[in-house]
């Protein structure tokens, strides 16, 4: 039988609405809505579903939301399509988005999962606000000439997403500098992300304190299907091995590029991207024009997956 890997998506996926077609259908989908507004204690699945934007994009509510609805369109797949969803032999998210590949591996529970990824967004954020910082997605140029731009300008590669589209964080003024000279040496664009800080980089010493902290009080599980780590590009087995994942996470790059060639080396062809967007779809297709994608990011495609 094909290999398939389930993939999920990171920040930047989000929108206001998402996948409510599916709790308004599904009782599946509906009970995970109700389980996260449980573990929260209050209805943020009214702000995913209503809004306000700028509330939704707040890095403490834009995590558990993706991770939330990413559980969504999973369980939706579930309770449609039964065995049409064929089993992970990998399963792989895109910062955040390894959040919620870990719960799928039984690593945390859901309602731990919710909680993680809030308290995650919440450090993160206040690490910006301790160092402001930025991040710009540099488009058009190789990995060691703009690592050379990055050390000239004080800044960092934060996420190596596919060949020719990497992402720098730093601080404010660096990333500016960064672009400008990324720019002379040849990019073909340089574009400045919203987000509220330097993710993954250095400047989320704080965060990442913060969330040793967090991490260690929970009782992790060895992953159940092998997760691929953001940060090595290479399986994640125990749940050691987790937790050291999670906090180098916050401080170095997300090695997408790497995540999904050790897969279709491992005989891959075929990726689900689970959750909101298709921004991972697009990021697999660049990495790998033979392989083989399917989204899962609303109530038509998984009926459309349901009736293969």
């Amino acid at each position: 039988m094909t290999q398939v890997a389930w993939v999920f998506p990171g920040q930047g996926a989000q929108s206001v609405g998402m996948a409510r077609d599916l709790y308004d259908n599904l009782d599946s989908a509906r009970d995970i809505f109700n389980q996260a507004d449980d573990a929260l204690g209050f209805a943020f699945s009214k702000l995913i579903f209503e809004g306000p934007e700028d509330e939704l994009l707040q890095t403490i509510n834009t995590q558990p939301a993706l991770l939330v609805a990413s559980f969504a369109c999973l369980e939706a797949a579930r309770e449609i399509g039964g065995n049409s969803l064929p089993a992970p032999a990998f399963l792989a998210g895109h910062s955040l988005g390894e959040y919620t590949a870990l719960a799928i591996a039984g690593v945390f529970d859901f309602a731990t999962a919710v909680r993680l990824a809030r308290e995650r967004g919440r450090l993160m954020h206040e690490a910006g606000q301790a160092s402001p910082g930025s991040m710009a997605a540099i488009i058009g140029l190789g990995e060691a000439i703009l690592n050379e731009v990055c050390q000239k300008s004080d800044t960092v590669m934060a996420n190596i997403n596919c060949p020719g589209q990497i992402v720098i964080s730093g601080a404010v003024d660096n990333i500016a500098r960064a672009m400008e000279m990324a720019t002379v040496a040849g990019a073909s664009r340089a574009i400045p992300l919203q987000v509220s800080g330097a993710f993954h980089s250095p400047l989320m010493k704080p965060a990442a304190d913060g969330l040793a902290e967090y991490v260690n009080s929970l009782s992790f599980q060895n992953p159940s299907i092998p997760v691929i780590g953001n940060t090595t590009g290479e399986p994640l087995t125990t749940a050691e091995s987790v937790k050291t994942e999670l906090l180098n996470q916050l401080l170095n790059p997300v090695q997408w590029q790497r995540t999904i060639e050790y897969m279709v080396n491992k005989g891959v062809p075929t990726f689900i991207e689970i959750g909101p967007g298709k921004v991972l779809t697009g990021l697999i297709r660049r990495i790998n024009k033979e392989a083989r994608t399917i989204n899962l990011g609303d109530l038509e495609a998984v009926r459309t997956l349901a009736s293969q």
